[in-house]
């Protein structure tokens, strides 16, 4: 199926008792990043989110609505200067046999309601420059790439 070809799948919002069947997708993603496999811990983390609700989950179903095929992962931040909340899309991944076929424009979406139902200004994401499916995916739903800030970070050991 082509990208024009794309069907819709179900899309829910995930509440503290969703985490153990968006967890092993989410285990998926962070192996993608090369990250360690720890499925227990990548259960706890999204309950743990879920449940203080510091971040907020979308997942898509495929046909038979047994397992998520792909999630999202938003967090809240503000602007200071439009004094307006922001949400990072931090997250985005879809199992590979669901790939091609919309179901992570539907999770964006998902994501983009949510914002604006919520009175944000923005959402905001980064990729890697090597990613270019996403860059693809991203610019196609009128996503711009910022050319005027570079963008840092800092590792932080805990004390």
């Amino acid at each position: 199926m082509t990208d024009s070809q794309t069907r819709s799948f179900p899309v829910a919002q995930a509440v503290p008792e969703d985490a153990e069947r968006i967890a092993p997708l989410f285990d998926q993603y962070r192996v993608f990043y090369k990250a360690s496999s720890d499925l227990p811990q990548a259960i706890s983390f999204l309950r743990s989110q879920l449940d203080k609700g510091t971040s907020v989950i979308y997942f898509a179903y495929g046909a038979s609505r047994r397992e998520p095929i792909g999630f999202t992962q938003l967090y809240p931040s503000f602007s200071s200067v439009s004094m307006r909340p922001i949400w990072i899309l931090n997250d985005l991944f879809v199992s590979p046999d669901a790939r091609g076929q919309g179901v992570a424009q539907q999770l964006m979406e998902a994501a983009r309601l949510h914002a604006a139902e919520t009175g944000a200004i923005r959402l905001e994401l980064s990729t890697a420059c090597d990613n270019a499916a996403a860059q693809r995916l991203y610019e196609s739903l009128s996503y711009v790439r910022d050319e005027q800030f570079y963008h840092y970070s800092l590792q932080v050991q805990p004390v």
